[in-house]
């Protein structure tokens, strides 16, 4: 047997040494990296959505004339409090004083042709008794004599029509409440058959705020038979108010009606709130948040939302093992309620939960986990 160069023997010595010193410095390189990690939590989560609404007064109420006229008068301020009954407008009262006079004066004339016809009347029956007269002139002064009692009816009716009309030139406060801008001002003509109101007064004591719901949404409350969904439907739910800064009114309200029909136009069922406004702060017209409880998840799994990374439609986290090595899990989530998913599957309690972010981290490789503190509680949108 041929025996093996010294160099070569050299050779294979050093090279081996120099791949054992590589591999040592490769192993003397691998770090493991601190990471971040927090136990799953889990408790009964009240799940909240919100709508869109508009606020309404208690009453919006149009003011409209109900006679044809100048208006000689304005009797409000603008944007300030009336009381039911309060004087608003006056309308030019001229010709209906005029109409009156004639209804006056048709109803003085009635009345003596009902006299006259009377007195014809009393003449003719003792005539037509003793046969001096025939039983024709006496029919005859019987239908004149009803025929004035019809026409003192109508004088009177007319005169009573006049005077209404009268006072119909005075346009009163129907409710107490805010009255807005004035549509017309002192010289214009209007009408009662004019479309556009000339005002409109608001009670602001209560509010109502208007919002819709998808059809889905409404067969969701309607089957939900045990739950608090079907209360949105009974009215017997309490609601959120978030104004447009984003604050939360201080008041509760409640849902007080929903709407007999889905919108076939929008395919939508309106429903009504009502919120106390003993402070004014509410006025008609403002867009506003409706806020309420639409499901319950009891015992619901919860994680930080940074903790769930999304690729497309796959949901994933990474599940920290007893060895401290990382494995990427598959998870289905359901609602996300503040800054935490409620996950419905693929997690169990008691786990923990890395958060890497943007981090590589190799799942070979042990690291070494922080355990965090986090407020699973805050879980109100």
């Amino acid at each position: 047997m041929r025996s093996i160069p010294a160099f070569i023997l050299a050779g294979s010595f050093i090279t081996i040494s120099l791949l054992a010193c590589k591999e040592k410095k490769a192993e003397e390189l691998v770090i493991s990296p601190d990471v971040n990690v927090v136990a799953v939590g889990q408790k009964t989560v009240p799940v909240y959505s919100e709508y869109v609404g508009e606020t309404f007064g208690q009453e919006d109420i149009q003011i409209q004339s109900r006679v044809d006229g100048w208006i000689t008068g304005i009797h409000f301020k603008e944007g300030d409090m009336v009381q039911k009954g309060q004087l608003l407008y006056t309308v030019d009262d001229l010709p209906i004083k005029n109409k009156i006079d004639q209804a006056q004066a048709k109803l003085v004339e009635a009345n003596t042709g009902r006299v006259k016809n009377k007195s014809e009347l009393d003449r003719v029956e003792p005539l037509t008794a003793m046969h001096a007269l025939s039983q024709r002139d006496l029919d005859a002064a019987k239908a004149a004599y009803q025929a004035s009692i019809s026409q003192v009816d109508a004088a009177e009716a007319a005169l009573r029509n006049a005077k209404i009309e009268l006072d119909y030139t005075h346009i009163n406060a129907p409710i107490t409440g805010v009255i807005g801008i004035s549509k017309v001002l002192v010289g214009d003509y209007i009408g009662k058959l004019t479309t556009a109101p000339l005002n409109t007064v608001s009670s602001i004591g209560t509010m109502r705020v208007r919002f819709s719901i998808s059809e889905d949404e409404y067969l969701k409350f309607a089957k939900a038979k045990t739950n608090t969904d079907h209360k949105i439907l009974q009215n017997q739910i309490a609601v959120q108010l978030v104004l447009s800064d984003g604050t939360v009114y201080p008041e509760t309200g409640t849902i007080s009606l929903s709407n007999r029909q889905i919108d076939p136009a929008t395919g939508s069922l309106l429903i009504q709130a009502a919120f106390p406004n003993a402070k004014n702060l509410l006025r008609p017209g403002q867009y506003a948040k409706i806020r309420l409880q639409t499901d319950l998840y009891k015992d619901a799994i919860l994680v930080p939302q940074q903790a769930v990374n999304q690729i497309q439609n796959i949901y994933q986290v990474f599940v920290v093992n007893d060895s401290n090595l990382i494995r990427p899990t598959a998870v289905k989530v359901g609602k996300r309620v503040g800054s935490n998913w409620i996950v419905d599957g693929g997690l169990q309690m008691g786990a923990k939960v890395a958060i890497v972010g943007s981090a590589i981290v190799n799942p070979k490789v042990p690291i070494k986990p922080t355990l965090i503190s986090w407020n699973y509680d805050s879980t109100s949108n």
